[in-house]
């Protein structure tokens, strides 16, 4: 079993000018800090600077999940604004499980109006659910999706839409909708960096994974007890399984392209370094004192502090190695979280 973990031990001052608030107009031209643990040494690049550092015969994996148009907006009958996150259908046709945001208290009976895309939907809230959701109650012909926009993160500040978010919040190879947020180290791939990739003798694999409204809930002491997270559905399919063995056979490196699909990887993991392809559901905590058996190298973002984003950097670098870096980052004003700069962990 892993030890006892602290949350304390797992924070750290990120000023607000340094959340990054907008993608930068291409992709693949954010910073990267590249931490090699075999030298303990750090390195300055940029995304598009990758290929250099990877070798033929490496594969590089990454989520293919869409964001869905989650978010809408609206108002209480009674007057009031109110926003819900939609986090998927419910049992009973026309309604859907979602988090609700309003003045006042939500209850049964609560009655609202959501508008967007020139279109307008009633909705009663007609049940109070676990974990702060409720179910609301939409025509049963009509998809709240169809007024929604990109669900950012609240640490993202909008007065109101930005259009390009439809975009940019999406990986260029998004292809199976389901996510309320994006897996957004991919967001920082685009088509000439995966040609060069390509044309490196890397190779390219796809897995899925659903990013749940546990992202945006704060890790608590709790879920150290319970050494679980929130449920997610994922595919790992047998192509990727078969690239995997491939990969090994050579003696390549399997790179993960985020948390989520580091998550796929090392919840099918065999002892081997192999993987098991299959779909379902993962609750796999990867904190300091986990072993990896899959992933050899981890692309990723700069994450909040006390998150189980962070806890999984953590495990995979060392806690001291990475806040260390994470403090050089802050210091050469690196940009974190979902729109930032790249991390890459050799």
């Amino acid at each position: 079993m892993p030890q006892p973990l602290h949350l304390a031990d797992f924070d750290y001052v990120l000023p607000h000018r340094q959340i990054a608030q907008r993608p930068l107009p291409r992709r693949s031209a954010a910073r990267m800090l590249v931490l090699d643990r075999a030298r303990d040494g750090l390195r300055h690049l940029q995304v598009r600077d990758l290929p250099e550092l990877l070798t033929r015969g490496d594969l590089v994996v990454a989520n293919a999940t869409r964001v869905l148009p989650a978010r809408i907006r609206g108002q209480k009958a009674s007057g009031g604004h109110a926003e819900a996150l939609l986090l998927g259908p419910a049992r009973a046709g026309g309604h859907h499980r979602a988090l609700l945001r309003c003045s006042g208290r939500s209850q049964p009976g609560l009655k609202l109006r959501f508008e967007g895309s020139g279109i307008v939907l009633e909705a009663e809230v007609v049940q109070l659910a676990a974990a702060g959701e409720v179910v609301l109650a939409f025509p049963a012909a009509a998809s709240p999706y169809a007024l929604g926009e990109t669900p950012l993160p609240p640490y993202i500040r909008r007065e109101t839409p930005d259009p390009a978010d439809r975009e940019r919040y999406q990986t260029v190879f998004a292809r199976v909708p389901g996510s309320v947020a994006a897996p957004t180290a991919g967001l920082h791939l685009d088509p000439p960096l995966l040609e060069r990739l390509e044309r490196a003798g890397v190779g390219f694999a796809e897995v899925v994974l659903h990013v749940g409204p546990g992202t945006f809930r704060p890790l608590r002491p709790a879920d150290l007890a319970r050494d679980e997270l929130h449920p997610e559905s994922f595919e790992l399919p047998r192509l990727a399984a078969r690239a995997i063995a491939r990969t090994r056979s050579r003696g390549g490196r399997v790179v993960a392209v985020g948390t989520t699909t580091t998550r796929v990887l090392e919840s099918r993991a065999l002892e081997d370094g192999q993987v098991a392809p299959g779909q379902g559901e993962t609750r796999l905590f990867l904190r300091p004192g986990r072993r990896f058996h899959v992933v050899d190298a981890l692309f990723t973002n700069f994450h909040l502090p006390r998150s189980s984003l962070l806890l999984l950097a953590a495990s995979f670098a060392g806690r001291d190695r990475l806040l260390a870096s994470y403090r050089t980052a802050l210091a050469h004003g690196y940009h974190f979280a979902s729109y930032g700069d790249a991390m890459l962990v050799l």
